[in-house]
């Protein structure tokens, strides 16, 4: 029962690291240092998608999984859980190729939209 849940957690885990990856660079909005984290994390997520990776999570959740006595999955972890919702049919790899692209635009816009608001904010005169 604990690797199920372990598995589980590691599924959210994984998760939540792919909703960083694609939005994370809000956070810049709020805290300076958030590239320091988002930035590596990003370039991560464009990498295992332009390479047509695995992510190291995938296979930890499949030993827990086993572990746990139940059955894993053919394929990585976008292609279980992430293709289904988005893609009915299969993940083919221009569409992975186009995602890892869209990871590196959306991302260099994101910065590029929160350094301008931040320029702007800086270089407002202080009022009365």
């Amino acid at each position: 029962m604990i690797f199920g849940l372990l598995a589980d957690l590691v599924v959210l885990a994984h998760l939540a690291f792919i909703a960083f990856v694609v939005a994370g660079g809000f956070l810049f909005l709020r805290w300076k240092r958030a590239p320091l984290l988002h930035l590596p994390a990003a370039l991560w997520g464009a990498f295992v998608e332009l390479d047509r990776r695995a992510c190291p999570l995938t296979p930890l959740e499949l030993r827990l999984r086993s572990r746990a006595g139940q059955s894993g999955y053919a394929g990585s972890f976008v292609d279980h859980y992430v293709t289904p919702l988005v893609y009915p049919d299969a993940l083919t790899a221009p569409v992975q190729i186009g995602l890892g692209v869209l990871v590196l635009a959306g991302n260099v816009a994101i910065y590029w939209l929160v350094l301008r608001a931040r320029r702007r904010r800086e270089a407002r005169p202080e009022g009365p």
